[in-house]
């Protein structure tokens, strides 16, 4: 999204305009946006902010506070691993760093190709299957090292089909 092009600035002030006679509608806005492009970068913070009248600082405290909304773009497949306690305990920590290894990057990074992002994530609600993984949605349980290196052959697999 690195110059918004004239659609796009349109798209954007057209989803502000849908939530404007809601009382807080900046998460309402944000949340279609993030839907839309994958991202919230500061350029269409600024067109939120012109278009509502909310502060560029508000809407960048609520980006960012929110671990769903991000400022820069997410790969393709996006690798959650919960760090919660239940998790941590039965080595969420070893898988993490094994999906780091074997990707190249660091949590809250993506690979150059825009395949796949590392998220590190808070308690997920999954303790009863930990460590939990989710890609996509798509919830891993009980992830071992050992299936770190499958897991990522499987999508890197299923990429190699399609554009085949």
């Amino acid at each position: 999204m690195a110059k918004l092009n004239t659609a796009a600035v349109s798209q954007i002030e057209a989803i502000c305009d849908r939530h404007k006679d809601e009382k807080t509608p900046l998460m309402m806005i944000l949340s279609d946006i993030q839907n839309e492009y994958g991202y919230i970068p500061l350029e269409v913070q600024e067109i939120v902010s012109a278009k509502t009248g909310i502060s560029v600082a508000e809407i960048y405290g609520v980006v960012t506070f929110y671990s769903f909304f991000s400022l820069t773009p997410k790969g393709k497949y996006v690798i959650g691993c919960c760090l919660g306690t239940a998790c941590y305990v039965r080595g969420a920590q070893q898988v993490i760093d094994k999906f780091c290894e074997q990707l190249g990057i660091n949590p809250g990074e993506t690979t150059e190709d825009g395949m796949f992002t590392i998220d590190a994530l808070r308690c997920i609600g999954a303790c009863g299957i930990a460590p939990a993984v989710t890609i996509n949605g798509k919830v891993y349980p009980k992830m071992s090292v050992p299936q770190v290196t499958e897991v990522i052959a499987q999508y890197k697999g299923a990429e190699k089909e399609v554009s085949a």
